[in-house]
């Protein structure tokens, strides 16, 4: 066997321009289907790992995805608020353990600002249970603190101390709706987290209605660059509406109980969402995309077999005298088969594990970026079992392309190829 394994290979190399080029669709190949797949399982795995530990997010009525996706991912924005008092009801229901109340409608130079509590970065976890942990600094304690996620400071060349203006609304630029009558600091840096956090700027909630002092109409009154900072301390700062509000329960059993019973609240109209049937809900709507991408890609992966079949069909006329050849010194019609057939395997072998390895580097670079660029780090797309099941699944598919080609090979008589015609 290891002989024909040798002759295979240098049959391979007797043909090399052909058999690269056979070698490059199926890497190709290979590359496209992984690289969906990847992406696929990472963007959920990354998504996934945004928020754990929260039981509930509590906001106005809206859909669930789209109350996941503006409250925890920083996509889009709410309907409505939910007012002060509201929230004091919810977070002193004998079954809520904590209630985390935010503010989102603000941003900084393209980077959201959100409005909290300080018992934000006691209760908010991602990943597996993991906690929020300041790289530098500490939390906000002044009225003006500010603390920023890892990619604002990174992007943005912050340090702890450095100045910072809010901008109302969420554009790039502020358009003269800056918040420049009242400066921030950077008080401390979270560590990194593969999560929107790192692009937050995380600021108190009263930081948010000082701001937005001269702001009651939606527009900046004249008259508000009038009133002194020390005169916006001594007003009552208390918020009247927040944006959402993240629930941890005293029992994980009364989930279900308590999300009913504010979504049938009698007063203000209300919506309670487990993040993980969220999540499992907007992954429904992305299901049929996805699994367009994964048959284009499998159909790919059908085109770089078949190539293998192509070549060695196309080669096969070429090489009637070498089989002849091979015949007359020995060779059974069995070792034409296999000789063949592990042409074929090696080429769908070696094309594999050059895709897997191209698609591994290219997820190398991107990664970074798409974290930088999205906030969301793309989880589980190492090295895994499953890159040895489909190096397995191409070698196996191209061993059976081969058989084709090597079953006529097998049929063919000793004399056929033996005299050159013309």
């Amino acid at each position: 066997m290891s002989a024909i394994l040798s002759l295979a290979w240098k049959s391979l190399m007797n043909r090399k321009g052909s058999v690269l080029l056979t070698l490059l669709a199926v890497a190709l190949s290979v590359a496209l289907f992984l690289g969906v797949d990847k992406a696929r399982t990472g963007a959920r795995e990354g998504f996934g790992n945004t928020i754990s530990g929260t039981e509930l997010i509590v906001g106005a009525p809206t859909g669930s995805v789209n109350l996941l996706l503006y409250s925890v991912f920083r996509m889009g924005s709410a309907t409505a608020e939910i007012s002060w008092p509201t929230y004091q009801q919810i977070a002193n229901r004998p079954d809520v353990d904590w209630a985390v109340p935010i503010s989102l409608g603000d941003s900084h130079r393209g980077f959201r600002v959100m409005g909290t509590t300080t018992e934000y970065f006691d209760h908010y976890k991602y990943g597996r249970q993991q906690d929020l942990t300041l790289a530098e600094g500490a939390r906000f304690d002044d009225l003006f603190d500010a603390v920023i996620g890892a990619d604002v400071a990174r992007e943005l060349g912050y340090d702890i101390g450095s100045p910072m203006i809010l901008s109302h609304g969420l554009g790039q630029t502020d358009f003269g709706s800056g918040h420049d009558n009242r400066p921030f600091r950077v008080s401390g840096i979270l560590a990194p987290t593969g999560t929107p956090v790192d692009q937050t700027v995380h600021v108190s909630l009263e930081a948010i209605t000082a701001i937005h002092v001269g702001w009651e109409t939606g527009a900046k009154n004249p008259l508000a660059d009038t009133i002194s900072e020390e005169t916006i301390r001594s007003f009552d700062l208390t918020p009247k509406t927040v944006t959402a509000i993240f629930l941890g329960l005293e029992r994980k059993g009364t989930i279900l109980t308590t999300r009913r019973e504010i979504n049938t609240n009698r007063g203000e109209p209300l919506m309670a969402i487990i993040p993980s049937q969220a999540l499992a809900e907007l992954w429904s709507v992305t299901a049929i995309a996805e699994r367009a991408l994964l048959a284009v890609s499998i159909f790919v992966i059908a085109v770089g077999v078949v190539s293998i079949l192509t070549s060695i069909l196309t080669s096969l006329n070429e090489r009637r005298r070498e089989m002849s050849i091979l015949r007359a010194v020995g060779a059974r019609p069995g070792h034409i088969f296999t000789l063949l057939v592990l042409e074929a395997g090696l080429v769908g072998f070696l094309g594999a594990l050059v895709g897997i390895i191209l698609i591994h580097a290219l997820l190398l670079v991107a990664g970074p970026m798409v974290a930088d660029r999205f906030g969301r780090s793309l989880i589980g797309t190492g090295l895994g079992v499953t890159d040895l099941y489909k190096l397995l699944a191409v070698t196996g598919a191209a061993l059976l392309a081969g058989a084709i080609p090597a079953w006529m090979a097998f049929r063919r008589s000793l004399a056929d190829g033996l005299s050159i015609r013309v």
